[in-house]
């Protein structure tokens, strides 16, 4: 068991003051091997308006809501954001907003729901509190708990908008865990294997929806041959070439990754999957294995993020010579502003990506262009473009 003073330094808060009024005595207190000078140091509890109140509201605490605000950062919300994105996890993979949704506006009680979901126990109110407190769910006077407009949207699994799957395959499974361990790695500079085969899966599910976003933002009209490098089990590749007459496209993935794409491009019709081929590429060799010259348009989309800083040169060096003359290089990731102050989501997943790559580096459109342009894509005539609003963004480079 901890020693009292670390026990409390560890817990903090209100929680700390009611475990030391239950577990110590003044005898026990006196006995800490402590310099007697030291004491606890207890957040004096003050009001609104007092001139010892903090700036910058601290929205879960006992302080209330009517602290004034002024930009700066909010400490708690921080701290304690883990747990919130616990219980929506969670939330996820007992399939309670499905559960609750498929109820319709009467709503459910706790106790309908837990024999749903074949939860029995008073822990399922303790989680659906929670949730309620983060606004995921809402409940009314008569003990009904409905979702969000935004859980309805956007984490039913009915839903059209739904993107639950990516929560929990790629920020809860393998993300989640590997970010306990930022300060090693920080200080290391050693980062730790992580399995691939959970990852490509969770990568799987939003490149569908990117391609479509992609296709939106740019026409490859005209265009015969793509290169989508580390493209997975290949879904970016299937929507984009669906949607654009003569387009063929080639896959670049390790050997695992390919062996299983295979299968699952019997899943496609004819006239996408006679379109889409796989090349296994060696993951410790940065060239590949494909022709000079060979194609219009090349595609890495979060492989700037994913490698050591030192490969990306490289990496657009060999997109150029496998571009034809008038080729495009299309780069989308977790890219922040020049000024390096944000998006606040892309800088996030950056630092994240920290996790799985020590050596790799942050992301500004200013970085990748003069990386493309020391390849020989044309100086000047780079292009940045928002993809998913405040977290990725598409930097396009063009050979002559």
């Amino acid at each position: 068991m901890a020693t009292a003073p670390r026990a409390w330094l560890l817990a903090g808060g209100a929680a700390s003051r009611a475990h030391y009024r239950s577990s110590f005595s003044a005898v026990a207190v006196a006995s800490w091997p402590v310099a007697a000078s030291w004491r606890p140091r207890v957040p004096a509890l003050t009001v609104a308006g007092s001139p010892l109140v903090p700036a910058g509201r601290r929205a879960f605490s006992i302080l209330g809501p009517k602290l004034p605000t002024d930009g700066d950062v909010d400490l708690d919300s921080i701290a304690y954001g883990y747990i919130a994105s616990q219980a929506l996890f969670t939330a996820l993979k007992l399939e309670i907003f499905d559960k609750i949704a498929a109820a319709g506006d009467s709503g459910v009680r706790v106790a309908d729901l837990g024999e749903a979901i074949g939860i029995n126990g008073p822990r399922l109110q303790t989680l659906l509190t929670s949730l309620v407190a983060i606004k995921c769910l809402k409940v009314d006077a008569n003990g009904l708990y409905r979702c969000s407009v935004n859980i309805t949207r956007f984490m039913v699994s009915s839903s059209e908008h739904y993107y639950g799957d990516f929560l929990k395959l790629q920020m809860d499974r393998p993300f989640h865990h590997q970010m306990g361990g930022l300060a090693k790695v920080m200080t290391s500079g050693e980062d730790p294997k992580y399995s691939a085969a959970k990852y490509w899966p969770a990568k799987n599910y939003g490149s569908e929806e990117l391609a479509k976003d992609f296709l939106i933002k740019q026409k490859l009209d005209g265009a015969n041959r793509m290169l989508d490098v580390a493209g997975g089990f290949g879904a970016f590749s299937y929507t984009v070439v669906g949607a654009t007459p003569g387009l063929e496209s080639t896959v670049l993935e390790v050997p695992a990754v390919c062996r299983a794409a295979e299968q699952i491009r019997e899943r496609e019709p004819a006239y996408v999957r006679n379109r889409v081929n796989f090349i296994e590429m060696d993951a410790n060799n940065v060239d590949w294995p494909v022709e000079n010259a060979s194609f219009d348009a090349v595609v890495m989309s979060y492989v700037s993020s994913s490698v050591p800083e030192p490969i990306i040169g490289k990496l657009y060096a060999n997109a150029f010579h496998a571009l034809r003359s008038g080729g495009r290089l299309f780069v989308h990731d977790f890219i922040v502003d020049d000024n390096f102050a944000g998006p606040a989501l892309a800088a996030l997943w950056a630092l994240q990506h920290v996790t799985v790559n020590a050596e790799g580096l942050c992301l500004s459109p200013s970085e990748i262009i003069s990386r493309m342009e020391s390849a020989g894509f044309d100086q000047g005539k780079s292009k940045t473009l928002e993809m998913i609003e405040g977290m990725t963004k598409l930097v396009i480079g063009y050979k002559s």
